[in-house]
Formats: structure tokens, C-alpha cells, sequence
């Protein structure tokens, strides 16, 4: 071996030509294809040139398949290029498209344009291989009008289930679910035929949108062409059916599976935990266990998000554990969530010993922790948190990282600093409140009882008040005893919400705060008149690892008896307490 070629040589697996296939032709080039650049080109040509490569063109196709599908794909480009130049080929039909999907890759839609004139030049556009490569180079570009509109202008007959497959996929990346749905419709009304990728791109298309109907047609159509529910079918069901709220469909769709892979098992764990059925997804978590199917990170963070939702820490505590013993955990996703549980859970130490621990961080890493030591009351450390943030300045605030913040300053009373921060958000940041940020000031000003300034404060807003921020003031009202404005605030709520008793239960706690017990009575009469429901209120309490869920007045728990029998022992004990004192 020469110099040349032993200066190329690695460990890792060299680029060359199987010689089983051509037994005649050696190696054109020892180089390891993660170590191939630009300058390797010209030496790759000529070992191609004195092997005889350049005679069949079969070679020089997988030479340049090789090289766009690697981790440089601008080599094929530059390898292609040089081929030309130098009059050793002459650019078909196949060398266009692998030229076309190296553009996809980089991306870069000016040489991509350069290509798409090329072929028009050539003849070429009108092949189904070069039509589908670029309708696929330009929405990988970010560029999903311009790839309808090759499709659009397509000779009859050239299009096929790719080139819409490729239009659908390309809206659903560029964030479209909409346009997918419309050309998922277009594509059936043409009589184009289906397969298993149109109907999960058009499933992901619905399950986004919220379109169970077409959802329902696309499971349908999977059933009566048997396409068969196999693991990525059965998983895109599951997960449409679940973000269009239908989990007890999606349990159906999941038990009726003969195989699951942990994508299953992922998306209806998921799918409970997006509708608040935590309990639910962690009996799932531990008949999976049973299955003997081994859990990823992001079946991890799915259960864990339902463990913070519970409060439920003994839980997350073992699935944290569960982590260590299996090697998982180590998404920075998987640490956000858990951050995020032992805050809501009350172990901030643990939290923030997490967090101490990241060697990166991204955004969500520091809104989980800004709004993990708020919710517990440290507002302080909070703030604190978010100068650090700012000061490092690697990472970005987003407009949750401001409502942790916000959320800070309302429970500690501090107005000032609330009104800099939210002022920052948009003159800084230029991040636009939301109607979430717009109720923590309200409730800022409520809880400094400053009841005129938080009525003229949402009287001011840019944008619509609705049902949480005018309950935020009518709480205000109930500590401050403000009748008048109660009266005035719940009647905004109820044009909100006029089938729901909220504002008549917050405004009958004003009433009986002033002692106007005779209000209070009269609009009791007028919900029982009106037939409103209260919802009942719903808790969660973890003893020895199982979570038990009550709602008020429940009486389905098998220890009931036992549960208010404690609770009247407890009650007589604080009225002994309070006539000894």
C-alpha cells in the first residue's frame, strides 16, 4: 500500500465498491466515509478512472447514492459536478434524482433551483423519478407551495402514490395538518391509488387537526384494503384517536393488536396522560413492565409527567429509579420531566439537584425549575434562577419561562418587579403576552388588593379577557369582600360560561364573606332553578405506591366507611380542641 492510501486508512468501515458484485475491481478508495471531504474528490475520480469504473454506470449510481447518503452528501454533488466537467457522464434520469436528494439533505434551495432548471433543459422533468425528487427537495426546503406547484404543472400520468405521498409529508413537516388533509382529499377524489404511507401521513394529518372523521375513514380504509394493523399503523390509530379525545377508541385499537412494539405502548400511555387519566397511564406503565417490553425515554417522560400531575412522588421515585437500573433517562427530555415532577411533587431539593447536574440546558430545563421553586414558594431563588438564565445567556426565554417568572412575582407580592418583567417580555424578548401571562398580572394586583387598578388593567388588555382571568379578580373580590365588583365580575363570567355554577359559587362566597346571608340563599335558589351542576372536585393521595382518586362526596372507595369514620374523629378532636381553647 502506498503512502497515499495508507494516509486514508481508518478504523472505521472504508468507502468501496463490494467486490463480490465486481470481483474484477479492487477498492476505489480507502477512506472511512464519516473522514471523506472535498479534497478526496479528485484522488476518488482517478482511482475510478485507471479502475475502469467510469464503463459502467451502475458503479458511478452507487458511488454517488453512497456519497449523498453519507454524512457529507455535498460530496455527490461535487463528485457529480467533477464527472460532467471532466466528459465522463452525462447527467440521467437516476443521477439527477440521488443529485436531487443530496440537495434535500443539505438543505439548499438555490442549487436544488439550479438542478430543477437543469432537468427542464434536459427533458427530464417529466419523469416520475425526477418529478418525485423534487417535489421532496423543495418541501425539505421549507418550500411546500413551490413542490404543489411541480405537482401541479406534472405531464398526465407522471405523478403516482410517491409524488403525493411526498406533498402530504411535506405539508406535515412544514406544520400544515390542514393543507395534508385537503390533499389527502384530492388525492382520493382522483382515484389515485392508496397505500399504508398515504394513510399514516394522513392519520398524523388528523390526529393534528382533530379530524376524527377522516381518522375514522383512513382506519376504515386500512380494514377493507387489509393493509393490516401492524405496529406503525396500530400506533398512528392509537395516537389520532387520543389527541381527537376518543381514548376509549384508541384502548380498543391498542388491545385488539396482536403485536406491540414500545411506540405502542408509548402512545396510549401518552394518550391518557394528554386527556388526565394519570392513573390510567401508570396501570398501563405496569402491565407493560408485566408485558416484558422494555420502556424508552420517552415512555418515560410520559409516565412521569402523570406522576407530577398526581403528586404522586413514590411513583416517580421508582420509575426514577427504574431509569438507573436500565440505562435510560438520558434525554434531556427525560430530566425536564423529572425536574418538572419533583417540583410539583414538593422535593425541590431533589429538583434542583437534577437541574445542578445538566451539562446542557435548553429552554424547557429552565422554565421546569423557574416554575418548580415558584410553585413552592421560593420566589426568590426563582428570580434568581432567571438572572442566572439571562446572565449565561446560551439559552433564550420563551414565553413559558415568562409565566414562570410572572407566576413568582404574584406569590410573593412582588408588584414592581412584575410589571418590569412583563414590560421586558415585549420590549426585550419581543415575545407577545398570551392570555396567560395577562391573568398572572391580574392576580398580581388582586392579591395587593389593588382591585380598580387589576378591573382597569383587563378594561386595557389587547385581547379578550376570558373565564380565568376574570376569575383570578373575583377571587380578589372574596378576599377584599368587594361585592359590587363581584357582582359586576361574575356576571362577565357567566356570559362566558352560562351553563357552568363557578361564578355563582364564587360570587355566594363574597355574599357570605359580608354576612349577606339572604343573597347567599337567594342565589342558591336560582342555581337549583336554573338545574346548574357543580363538578366535583377531584384528588389524588398516594399511600405505599398506589394512588387513590376521590371525587367530593364519593362514596366508591372499598375502605369508605373507614375513610369518614377517621375524618369525624378528626373533626370531633378539633371541636374538643377549640371549646378547651
Amino acid at each position: 500500500m502506498n503512502t497515499t492510501s495508507q494516509k486514508f486508512v481508518g478504523k472505521l468501515k472504508p468507502f468501496y465498491i463490494a467486490k463480490s458484485s465486481f470481483p474484477e475491481n479492487k477498492c476505489i478508495l480507502s477512506v472511512p466515509i464519516p473522514r471523506l471531504s472535498h479534497c478526496h474528490i479528485p484522488l476518488l475520480l482517478s482511482r475510478a478512472i485507471v479502475s475502469g469504473l467510469l464503463l459502467k454506470l451502475p458503479l458511478i449510481h452507487s458511488v454517488l447514492r453512497s456519497l449523498s447518503s453519507g454524512p457529507v452528501p455535498s460530496l455527490s454533488l461535487s463528485f457529480l459536478s467533477l464527472l460532467r466537467h471532466s466528459g465522463y457522464m452525462t447527467l440521467d434520469n437516476y443521477s439527477l434524482s440521488i443529485a436531487l436528494s443530496a440537495t434535500a439533505r443539505l438543505p439548499s434551495v438555490s442549487v436544488g433551483a439550479r438542478l430543477h432548471s437543469l432537468s427542464v433543459k434536459l427533458g427530464l422533468v417529466s419523469d416520475t423519478f425526477v418529478l418525485n425528487s423534487l417535489i421532496n427537495m423543495y418541501s425539505s426546503c421549507s418550500y411546500p407551495a413551490t413542490a404543489r406547484l411541480v405537482l401541479d404543472s406534472a405531464p398526465q400520468g407522471a405523478c403516482d402514490v410517491v409524488s403525493w405521498n411526498t406533498i402530504i409529508a411535506g405539508y406535515l413537516r412544514g406544520g400544515m395538518p390542514n393543507q395534508a388533509l385537503q390533499a389527502f382529499g384530492e388525492m382520493a377524489k382522483g382515484q389515485v391509488r392508496l397505500d399504508d404511507v398515504t394513510l399514516l401521513n394522513a392519520l398524523v394529518a388528523s390526529a393534528r387537526t382533530g379530524t376524527v372523521r377522516v381518522g375514522r375513514m383512513c382506519h376504515a380504509l386500512a380494514v377493507v384494503n387489509g393493509v393490516g394493523i401492524n405496529c406503525y399503523m396500530g400506533s398512528s390509530l392509537i395516537s389520532m384517536y387520543a389527541k381527537c379525545g376518543l381514548v376509549e377508541d384508541a384502548r380498543k385499537v391498542f388491545d385488539r393488536m396482536h403485536e406491540r412494539n414500545v411506540v405502542c405502548w408509548t402512545s396510549m400511555i401518552s394518550g391518557y396522560t394528554q386527556l388526565g387519566k394519570f392513573k390510567e397511564a401508570v396501570e398501563l406503565f405496569r402491565n407493560m413492565q408485566i408485558s416484558g417490553m422494555k420502556a424508552d425515554d420517552a415512555t418515560i417522560a410520559t409516565v412521569v409527567s402523570s406522576c407530577a400531575q398526581m403528586g404522586a412522588l413514590d411513583l416517580g421515585c421508582y420509575v426514577h429509579a427504574y431509569c438507573d437500573v436500565h440505562g435510560l433517562g438520558k434525554e434531556l427530555s427525560v430530566k425536564n420531566s423529572l425536574i418538572d415532577m419533583y417540583s410539583k411533587c414538593g422535593d425541590i431539593k431533589k429538583a434542583y439537584e437534577i437541574f445542578s447536574e445538566l451539562t446542557k440546558r435548553d429552554v424547557f430545563s429552565w422554565t421546569a425549575m423557574i416554575m418548580g421553586f415558584a410553585v413552592n414558594g421560593l420566589c426568590g431563588e426563582a428570580l434568581d434562577l432567571f438572572a442566572q438564565m439571562e446572565g449565561e445567556g446560551k439559552v433564550m426565554p420563551n414565553e413559558v419561562t415568562f409565566l414562570g417568572v410572572l407566576t413568582s412575582c404574584s406569590h410573593g407580592g412582588l408588584l414592581e418587579q412584575g410589571y418590569h418583567h412583563f414590560q421586558r417580555m415585549s420590549t426585550v424578548y419581543h415575545l407577545a403576552p398570551r392570555i396567560e401571562h395577562y391573568g398572572c398580572m391580574v392576580d398580581l394586583l388582586g392579591r395587593a388588593k389593588l382591585l380598580a387598578e387589576a378591573a382597569q388593567f383587563i378594561k386595557e388588555m389587547p385581547i379578550a379577557p376570558d373565564v380565568v382571568v376574570w376569575r383570578s379578580l373575583l377571587f380578589a373580590c372574596r378576599a377584599c369582600g368587594e361585592v359590587g365588583l363581584a357582582e359586576y365580575v361574575a356576571e362577565k363570567i357567566l356570559e362566558l360560561e352560562p351553563k357552568k355554577c363557578a361564578a355563582h359559587v364564587l360570587l355566594s362566597n363574597v355574599y357570605a364573606t359580608t354576612s349577606r346571608w339572604v343573597d347567599v340563599n337567594k342565589l342558591r335558589a336560582s342555581m337549583d332553578g336554573g338545574r346548574m351542576s357543580k363538578q366535583p372536585g377531584c384528588s389524588f393521595i398516594e399511600v405505599d405506591g398506589c394512588v387513590h382518586e376521590f371525587f367530593a362526596g364519593d362514596e366508591s372507595h372499598l375502605e369508605t366507611e373507614a375513610i369518614y369514620n377517621t375524618l369525624l374523629g378528626i373533626n370531633e378532636l378539633l371541636v374538643a380542641e377549640s371549646l378547651l381553647a
